[in-house]
């Protein structure tokens, strides 16, 4: 048999034996992890830490039935880069715009003061060089991200001051690693790369990259959508989807800089979009699978070894970096003007070591500024400190709406069970809540601001404190028995993700929610509320109503006014749902001149009020006849 023969049958041999190890691997991992996941579950400590135990069970530290941990973890980054982007999906730029302060100056405050604690904490205790000291501090400042994130949307709190605090913080870290890389590389005590570029052009490569991002976003990605919407075709959604992930987070990957980072930025320039949604409802199951193959892959490069051969002094680093993040971001939020509670809880939640510190350490130990068991020492610490974070969740959920003690506001849970739930009590809450009053139903009313639950007590009206767009805090008022729940707040960002979950999870209550513009009602399209108001709308139309009678119009030609704008907003409304373009029906308004559209729809009303005149003057006349 000839070489080239022989050659190829080995390679189709080593492929086919790749396959088999490859569906073995996975059967075993996927079988391993969803039966401890399921344990975890069950026991309320959450998945991530049966995704963690399971990994470090079945890996080659552990019982060895799966290698290529490594391997495993550099693809299964990719699922940070879809959590990033879903999370860009639901943050406009402008209110990104509007969280800059605590981004800027609650995160960087964060990651350099902690980190210079731990460099210091480490240089004293351990006798690393100084700059084996800040290699190593710095990345321990870091939190994950791929732990955080997920709890704060599965509980609805990423929209909530608590979340956007955490996420700022979060965020900052994500762009911090850049500047840390440069410091590793500054530091390298190893030959220099010619190939690597320094840390001045990265720094340009980040401002040029985001940029290029938003505008492809904007320009091109956006039309794409439109002209998909067009043709109905929903697997073009779940291909964008992943074309709007993947290629940003290789153009950042390019680069060297934070795929996550990259995929953020493509999903906020998305925000936008009114497919937003359905993108979102289609990366979803890609996001959840590659996530937890993240954390398997975790538990599998967890060296047990270094646990077991040093296991007081990796317990105990753990349990210092936990204990030390956990005082310096309490002290550092409160230091902003934030309540106590709130200061613990971030302090908890943020507590744990960061996924990108096992890439920080690995490129560490190349700069040959630590060996390689001390990258493996503080990746154990890492992946340690993250196995505490399940339980620090639940005491940290726990106080990031506790009222305090100087204050005195009650939890919705000591509210008594009302057929209707109000949201938010201010003059829109306020007026919706007098009506369901007059017809005797009872209401339970809910406010995430104390100031304004302690100027309702003055008015003898109790109000409840809570975030209504969580669905704990509406069972808790017994949203499960309530008939009705009303939105009544100024939120704007309140949108389908938002809601959908809340009409989910109380089926027999129907949902109503006050919306601020076309926008916001086109936002929560889809979402399974029965019925919105613009505000902006009703409002105007009020005044635009109050306009016509002070010019002495008819007042059977004001109706006729009215009826028919009412008409051609709603024929609007569902030409920009169905084409998913804002400048749908452009001709369906009256302008000067008329409008074509919107003048015939007048003329059709004036022509039936007229044939109903002349019906009813024509009944008259024949029965006086």
């Amino acid at each position: 048999m000839s070489p080239i023969l022989l050659s190829a049958e080995a390679a189709a041999s080593a492929s086919e034996t790749a396959t088999d190890t490859a569906l073995f691997e996975g059967a075993i991992l996927l079988g391993v992890a969803t039966l401890l996941v399921l344990i975890f579950r069950r026991l309320g400590l959450g998945a991530v830490l049966g995704y963690l135990i399971a990994g470090a069970l079945v890996g080659p530290h552990g019982l060895g039935l799966v290698g290529g941990g490594e391997s495993k973890l550099a693809f299964a980054e990719i699922g940070i880069a879809f959590l990033l982007f879903l999370v860009g999906l639901e943050l406009h730029p402008r209110r990104l715009w509007q969280m800059r302060k605590a981004i800027f100056g609650l995160g960087s405050a964060q990651v350099v003061i902690t980190g210079l604690i731990l460099a210091g904490l480490i240089l004293l205790t351990l006798g690393f060089s100084w700059q084996a000291a800040l290699a190593l501090g710095l990345p321990l400042a870091l939190s994950s991200t791929a732990q955080v994130l997920p709890s704060l949307k599965s509980s609805g709190r990423i929209n909530s001051p608590f979340g956007e605090k955490a996420f700022s913080i979060l965020l900052f870290q994500d762009l911090a690693i850049v500047p840390m890389i440069t410091i590793i590389a500054a530091l390298s005590r190893a030959p220099a790369d010619p190939s690597a570029p320094p840390g001045w052009q990265m720094g340009l490569y980040t401002v040029g990259a985001i940029a290029v991002l938003v505008l492809v976003g904007r320009f091109l990605v956006n039309p794409l959508l439109r002209l998909i919407g067009r043709y109905g075709e929903r697997e073009l959604f779940v291909v964008v989807g992943l074309l709007a992930v993947l290629a940003s987070a290789a153009f950042m990957h390019s680069l060297h800089l934070s795929t996550a980072l990259g995929a953020f930025i493509a999903g906020m320039m998305l925000a936008d979009s009114p497919y937003r949604h359905e993108i979102e409802a289609d990366i979803e199951p890609f996001r959840l699978v590659l996530l937890g193959l993240f954390f398997l892959a975790v538990g599998m490069v967890l060296d047990v070894n270094v646990v077991l051969q040093k296991p007081v002094q990796v317990i105990a680093l753990a349990a210092g970096l936990v204990a030390v993040k956990v005082v310096v971001l309490t002290l550092l939020v409160r230091a902003f003007g934030k309540p106590w509670s709130m200061c613990l809880g971030l302090g908890l939640l943020l507590s744990q070591g960061g996924e990108f510190g096992f890439l920080l350490f690995t490129q560490a130990a190349d700069a040959l500024l630590i060996a390689p068991e001390a990258a493996s020492l503080f990746s154990a610490v890492v992946t340690l400190s993250m196995v505490t974070t399940p339980f620090l969740m639940l005491f940290a959920r726990n106080l990031e709406f506790s009222p305090g003690v100087d204050t005195d506001l009650d939890d919705p849970e000591n509210a008594p069970r009302g057929s209707s739930i109000v949201i938010g009590y201010g003059r829109f809450g306020q007026i919706v809540a007098q009506m369901l009053h007059a017809v005797d139903c009872s209401v339970t009313l809910i406010d995430k601001k104390p100031s304004q639950i302690e100027l309702s007590g003055r008015f003898d009206t109790k109000v409840y404190f809570g975030d209504g767009l969580r669905i704990d805090v509406l069972r808790r008022a017994g949203a499960e028995e309530a008939r009705l729940i009303v939105f009544c707040t100024d939120d704007r960002t309140i949108d389908a993700a938002a809601l959908a979950p809340i009409v989910e999870a109380f089926p027999n209550a129907r949902v109503l929610t006050r919306v601020f513009d076309r926008r916001q009602l086109l936002a929560i399209e889809g979402s399974g509320a029965v019925g919105a108001v613009r505000e902006v709308f009703e409002s105007s139309i009020a005044l635009g109503l109050m306009a016509l009678r002070q010019l002495e119009v008819e007042p059977r030609e004001i109706e006729d006014v009215e009826s028919a704008l009412r008409q051609l907003d709603a024929e609007r409304l569902d030409m920009q749902i169905s084409e998913g373009d804002i400048a749908a029906g452009r001709d369906y308004r009256f302008v000067a001149g008329g409008g074509r559209q919107a003048s015939s729809v007048l003329e059709a009303l004036r022509e039936r009020r007229q044939a109903a005149k002349r019906a009813r003057e024509e009944a008259e006349a024949d029965q006086a006849a």
